[in-house]
């Protein structure tokens, strides 16, 4: 009886242990990645697009089509968020139609049980839980109060060193937002996969290995052959 209770406990302690690793389990990243090219520095992030598939689409569509190149940085509170301007408002730069189009879209509240964390990737919005468009925050800070309240659909993979950078600027505050009181332009950006660069590193490893084969073939045929 003793060790049919020592083995039930030891199952309940494994399945509690199993539910608290499956919720803090991080979502998996997409295999994209997107550079922001800052006057600090870069930074760049990858995706959720099993957390919030449409929030994804637009935000990478709006990279694709150079939306966010020469935006900036509106918003920095330290320890809280850095936060991206809207695509329509923020540009210093003309946008063409298709930009204006992507950037006008409303994408629907994808709220989810991500944590709001250091480098978190989370949406901007007013009121209405359906009105994030292309402003977006990177997290300073944890700020748990927000979770499940914005959409989280992706986290800085590299360049925390410049997330640092931007909370040391000299900033002011207007109502709630604590702003920069120079600009913080994203230069230009880009975008990888990296499966590609996987694939590109495994198509030079078998290059390598066949040009290895022919210049073995070709000595056994110099040999028995000559």
């Amino acid at each position: 009886m003793g060790n049919k209770r020592i083995l039930i406990v030891g199952l309940a302690c494994l399945a509690f242990v199993s539910i608290v690793k499956a919720l803090s389990h991080e979502p998996e990243l997409g295999s994209a990645r997107v550079v922001f090219q800052t006057s600090y520095g870069d930074i760049e992030f990858g995706f959720y697009p099993t957390v919030a598939p449409k929030t994804v689409e637009h935000i990478f569509k709006l990279v694709r089509l150079g939306g966010y190149n020469t935006n900036h940085f509106f918003r920095v509170d330290k320890g809280f968020v850095a936060q991206v301007a809207d695509v329509a408002s923020g540009r210093s730069a003309p946008m063409n139609e298709e930009q204006r189009n992507e950037a006008e879209k409303k994408i629907v509240g994808e709220f989810s049980d991500v944590k709001h964390v250091r480098g978190t990737l989370s949406m901007g919005r007013y009121d209405d839980p359906n009105s994030a468009q292309s402003s977006f925050s990177m997290l300073l800070g944890n700020a748990p109060h927000l979770d499940r309240q914005y959409a989280v659909f992706g986290k800085v993979t590299k360049g925390d060193e410049t997330l640092s950078k931007l909370e040391e600027v000299p900033t002011r505050r207007e109502g709630i937002f604590v702003m920069p009181t120079e600009r913080i332009t994203i230069l230009s950006t880009y975008y990888y996969d990296t499966k590609m660069e996987s694939c590109e590193e495994e198509r030079s490893v078998l290059n390598r290995r066949l040009q290895a084969s022919f210049v073995e073939v070709e000595r056994q045929r110099m040999k028995c052959f000559p």
